[in-house]
């Protein structure tokens, strides 16, 4: 407890730039764990469901097993549904619309990072802002009294320092978050569009399936066998 409140009588230094710089820390703070919680909750996926996918002529009523014993907000769930489900329809159309539901699930795993990426460039900048107010109050004691007050001067260098430290431990963790699950939602899309590309192939071989047994069905008797009995 005597070490917290220690540390918050320095950072009172800082001056007013403390708490725009605290209010960026806390708002970094709440999403990376938004989005650790969520990456965590959604990007789960089963070895099983993997080997099916890249198994030649899987069955469909085993990925649909499979996929219901993974959460709704699961976003391998969300695309191999949407597969899945529209698989009796052309494979282009599928295709089509596989594209547009990996485009939300993109939308979706990339909530809030925006917010990370401007606390790493945003932390620093207000940090450097209060390092510039610091030094300048240094200097105004300096010049304005013809005299060298250490007490004064020193409250403005810490001012600086402090801002500038503040601002680079806010925007370091952001950063590596911000790297961290900006990496993961790169792999994400990888994996989808992958195993994706994997059922399409193998809803258009069953319609090369379905289309050569329609021909073998209508193949024309041969005249022997078409000729009747007079």
């Amino acid at each position: 407890m005597n070490e917290i409140r220690s540390a918050f009588n320095e950072l009172q230094y800082a001056g007013a730039i403390v708490y725009p710089l605290l209010l960026l820390g806390i708002i970094a703070v709440l999403i990376i764990l938004d989005r650790a919680v969520a990456y965590y909750r959604c990007l789960r996926l089963p070895r099983s469901l993997v080997d099916l996918v890249e198994t030649y002529d899987f069955s469909w009523d085993e990925m649909d097993r499979q996929l219901a014993a993974l959460a709704p907000v699961n976003v391998y769930r969300r695309f191999f549904e949407v597969i899945g489900d529209n698989r009796d329809r052309p494979a282009w159309w599928v295709e089509s619309r596989a594209g547009d539901e990996a485009g939300d699930i993109e939308k979706s795993l990339g909530n809030g990072l925006w917010v990370l990426e401007t606390v790493v460039t945003a932390a620093p900048l207000m940090g450097l802002l209060g390092t510039i107010m610091g030094m300048m109050a240094a200097f105004k004691v300096i010049g304005g009294s013809g005299l060298v007050a250490p007490t004064q001067v020193t409250s403005g260098v810490a001012q600086a320092l402090i801002s500038t430290a503040l601002g680079l431990l806010i925007a370091l963790p952001a950063l590596f978050g911000f790297n961290f699950f900006a990496r993961m939602q790169s792999r994400t899309l990888d994996h989808l569009e992958r195993l994706g590309s994997k059922l399409i192939d193998h809803i258009r071989l069953d319609e090369e399936t379905e289309a050569k047994e329609g021909v073998a069905s209508l193949t024309p008797l041969t005249p022997r066998e078409g000729r009747g009995v007079r």
